[in-house]
């Protein structure tokens, strides 16, 4: 009987426990549905707000480092050393969207130094050395002619800045079209455009006229954070003047206006790469024919800061 009755028990609690879980779960899935529709009536709005005519104004960055020290570490070159890293990218952008005209300006910077002080070495550096530099400022201004279509002039300007900045030094200004196929991403096509190109290393950098060919997609959605860029100019002249580049940043912001990021970036670029072989590698029989133009890449990983 005692058994009878703790089985009945049992039954009982189990099917009461199975009710109130189901329960607990068709009102979780509830609540989800609530804060979707929530989100969706949010997103509405926010459309409507980029939407609005004026000025779009927004800037977020990665900061990224470490820190380290050997002693008496034989397996490798430098046994007693201390050594660290820091990075920061910074994207910025203004934009100016009317009914008949935009106007966009955006700003990328992308900086790393890295430290090696070898103890055992009194004539070493010891001081940060500057790796990644890269500083690149666009300036859009479009009349439309559609909605989606507009005759467009770019002002864009690439260099370095840490040391040798200006040289090289790229100055594109070009006329053309832009198309805006949907909210946030631009389409550059300008086949008249002349690339000045600044150095002091002679005969290996040489300005040209071509065609630029440049493509933007930078947006926020709620803690995410991202923007692509492709900048490309084929030389009219010579196939070994063109280059490209591509940088891509993302940062998910986790609290307050802190979180994670993360950058990529590729370019390719003859003129760099000839101007290495010859001025740092002094390697003289370097010419565009026999050299190897590898892709250029750098990344940064780190924490992020949306402002």
């Amino acid at each position: 009987m005692k058994k009878l009755i703790l089985l009945m028990t049992f039954a009982c609690f189990s099917m009461s426990y199975a009710q109130t879980l189901d329960e607990l779960k068709a009102l979780q899935q509830e609540k989800k549905d609530s804060v979707a529709a929530i989100q969706t009536r949010v997103d509405a709005i926010q459309a409507q707000i980029d939407a609005m005519p004026g000025w779009r104004i927004g800037a977020f960055g990665t900061i990224g480092g470490s820190i380290s020290e050997f002693s008496n570490w034989y397996a490798q070159g430098t046994p007693n050393n201390a050594s660290g890293n820091i990075g920061f990218t910074f994207n910025a952008y203004a934009n100016l969207i009317e009914d008949k005209f935009f106007w966009r300006n955006a700003m990328t910077t992308n900086l790393n130094w890295v430290k090696l002080d070898d103890k055992d070495n009194p004539n070493d550096s010891g001081s940060f050395e500057p790796t990644t530099d890269v500083f690149n400022i666009t300036s859009l201004y479009g009349r439309n002619i559609t909605s989606k279509i507009a005759a467009s002039a770019l002002m864009e300007y690439r260099t370095t800045i840490l040391n040798n900045f200006n040289d090289p030094g790229y100055l594109d200004l070009g006329v053309g079209f832009t198309w805006t196929p949907i909210d946030n991403l631009i389409v550059v096509v300008h086949p008249l455009n002349y690339n000045f190109v600044f150095s002091n290393s002679g005969d290996i950098f040489e300005s040209s006229l071509g065609a630029k060919i440049m493509a933007d997609y930078t947006r926020s959605i709620g803690a995410v954070n991202f923007k692509t860029n492709l900048s490309m100019f084929q030389s009219y002249k010579s196939a070994d003047l063109s280059n490209l580049t591509w940088t891509n940043s993302f940062s998910y912001t986790l609290w307050k206006n802190f979180g994670v990021g993360f950058d990529f970036g590729l370019r390719d670029s003859k003129q760099e790469a000839l101007n290495y072989e010859i001025n740092v590698l002094e390697n003289a029989n370097a010419t565009f024919d026999n050299i190897d133009n590898d892709l250029q890449t750098f990344w940064t990983l780190g924490l992020s800061y949306k402002f």
